[in-house]
């Protein structure tokens, strides 16, 4: 499935409001004393790391105090629905990434985006297929290796809802191979064992593998992605293939979404302020998740998450 190519433009609402800060609160109604930030996943994280990293430019951003707490558990369904069940003021917010999505797609997240709605898109990280290097050396060793001894091949990922079984499911669809998928409690566990040799991939971020990459103890062979990474020239893209499968794991904000929209559009413009800033930029770029343009607004990333939720409930039915 292929949402790269498409031009989203900030809302004319949210762009009216992407004001200096302080006065971003200084000049509107919606002047918290806190707010609350449930993480939908465990401290440590990349989601967690995002959270933290952020929650000091929109605490100045928005003169506020912002208190985090984690809820991972059940794939973030506590956090969402948390969030749904808050007062729709604007005090409560959720980070969360695309298991959100997935999550809703395999039936395991009883929150919809009639529940909970979202504020902006800041991460849109690049999935890769990542070997042993004492297993494969190029993609095409993979993919000869793949067909000619179907179902032998064995794909690691974190849990069977995640960004990370979407895309073997579609590789599987698009290329016409038969891959075997095994789920794992968390990308260590999936790492150690493509390591060990137990695995042949595993479907990650480049920001999660880049010490793997330097060390030379995994390989990148495809990226989910339109064009060829600057960073990464000799690695192959699934649309060079003439595999339309571009997605890739994302990280944003919701709110309840009977949140008034005037609100939102104010929380919206002020992460888009934090992702123009030149500290947050040197955090995405030392994260290595300055590959992929990731700003979205409130309506562009909605359209996106429906798109998405859309071609997830129609490779979960062809599985």
């Amino acid at each position: 499935m292929h949402f790269t190519r498409r031009t989203f433009t900030l809302t004319s609402a949210a762009f009216a409001l992407t004001l200096a800060a302080p006065a971003l609160a200084e000049e509107t109604a919606f002047k918290p004393a806190k707010m609350t930030a449930f993480v939908a996943a465990g401290a440590g994280g990349g989601t967690d790391n995002f959270a933290r990293t952020v929650q000091p430019m929109l605490e100045k951003r928005l003169d506020t105090n912002i208190t985090i707490i984690n809820l991972p558990s059940a794939s973030g369904a506590m956090a969402h629905q948390r969030t749904a069940q808050s007062e729709p003021n604007g005090e409560s917010i959720e980070f969360a990434s695309s298991t959100f999505i997935t999550s809703r797609a395999a039936g395991q997240n009883p929150i919809g985006l009639d529940q909970l709605t979202p504020v902006a898109r800041m991460q849109s990280d690049v999935l890769t297929l990542v070997v042993n290097t004492e297993k494969y050396d190029t993609l095409e060793e993979f993919l000869t290796y793949a067909k000619e001894n179907p179902g032998e091949v064995i794909i690691g990922g974190t849990h069977a809802a995640s960004v990370d079984r979407m895309a073997f499911l579609g590789l599987n669809d698009a290329a016409g191979l038969d891959l075997a998928y095994i789920p794992y409690d968390n990308e260590g566990s999936a790492s150690a064992n493509l390591l060990s040799g137990n695995i042949d991939g595993m479907f990650n971020e480049i920001s999660a593998i880049q010490g793997y990459i330097e060390s030379g103890e995994m390989k990148p062979i495809l990226a989910l992605a339109d064009e060829r990474l600057e960073a990464y020239p000799d690695l192959p893209t699934t649309v060079e293939n003439g595999w339309n499968l571009t997605f890739g794991n994302e990280r944003g904000v919701f709110i309840n979404a009977k949140t008034p929209p005037e609100t939102i559009a104010i929380i919206e413009a002020a992460f888009q302020d934090v992702f123009n800033s030149e500290e947050y930029q040197a955090y995405a770029k030392s994260a290595n998740l300055h590959v992929r343009p990731g700003f979205l607004g409130s309506e562009d990333y909605r359209a996106v998450l429906e798109e998405n939720l859309a071609y997830f409930e129609k490779l979960l039915s062809l599985k």
